[in-house]
């Protein structure tokens, strides 16, 4: 497949997944199960407190990268990153990155720290269901939303308790976000049209992003040599995913990380 490909063949899948996932009494049965899901803890001060935060990825694959974790694992990796990061990121995407609904609600149930669900979110239903796997944060992708449904999607995740992460690529998708009311925006240093990674992409656009949000930095983190790139331009925290997924000491790697940033 042409990399260029990759996002729209993504989405048409989702869409078809959708379609044949939700009924008509969706809505309702999601509406039952919210009344008894616990309240997480909040993914914005784990983000929010002081020095870098770092939020793990659980993730077995990817269109661009292939298998990435043979020996995949998620709650064995939930207990080897629970004590060494600040929140977990857990891909649900089913086609192309392996993912898969229980993968969430699993580790959600497992750690005491924030859950991302982090999928390709088109349609209410799926943040609904991201409350009801347990999640604290959804991730909202400014380049695959209109202006409407980004800010009707931001507006329903926090009448449900949850955080938004809000991902951008470029200065308009800056300027959507912050116009739909984002307080966390992740800058994602994958071209995702094309999958190339530049971490340059974060500090080129910081300085368009507000002081009253959170930044998040995203992809492209294998070590101190970005991280000492990322210094130079004040972010709170980063997501960091096949880097760990692909090392043997995920608590090493993230010593590593936050070392390199506090040096």
């Amino acid at each position: 497949m042409e990399k260029k490909l990759y996002l729209e063949a993504i989405i048409r899948q989702k869409e078809k997944r959708l379609k044949e996932k939700y009924t008509e009494n969706s809505l309702q049965d999601f509406l039952k199960k919210i009344t008894s899901v616990p309240k997480p803890p909040s993914f914005y001060d784990a983000m929010a407190k002081e020095g870098l935060s770092i939020i793990g990825e659980i993730k077995k694959a990817s269109p661009s990268k292939g298998l990435i974790r043979e020996a995949f694992n998620p709650m064995a990796l939930a207990d080897s990153y629970k004590d060494v990061v600040d929140a977990l990121s857990v891909l649900t995407e089913e086609d192309y990155f392996q993912g898969h609904d229980a993968y969430l609600r699993d580790v959600s149930q497992r750690v005491t720290i924030p859950t991302l669900c982090k999928d390709f979110i088109v349609d209410d239903l799926q943040i609904y269901q991201a409350k009801c796997l347990g999640a604290s944060c959804v991730l909202l992708i400014v380049a695959i939303l209109e202006d409407k449904q980004l800010k009707d999607f931001i507006q329903l995740s926090k009448n449900l308790g949850l955080d938004v992460l809000v991902e951008v690529h470029n200065q308009d998708e800056i300027k959507r976000a912050v116009d739909a009311r984002a307080n966390i925006i992740g800058v994602n240093n994958r071209d995702l049209t094309r999958f190339t990674v530049d971490v340059q992409t974060t500090c080129r656009l910081r300085s368009y992003i507000p002081d009253h949000c959170l930044v998040i930095s995203e992809s492209g983190i294998r070590g101190a040599e970005e991280i000492e790139r990322l210094r130079g331009c004040p972010i709170h925290g980063i997501l960091v995913g096949e880097s760990f997924m692909r090392c043997k000491d995920i608590g090493a790697k993230a010593k590593e990380l936050r070392d390199a940033y506090e040096t």
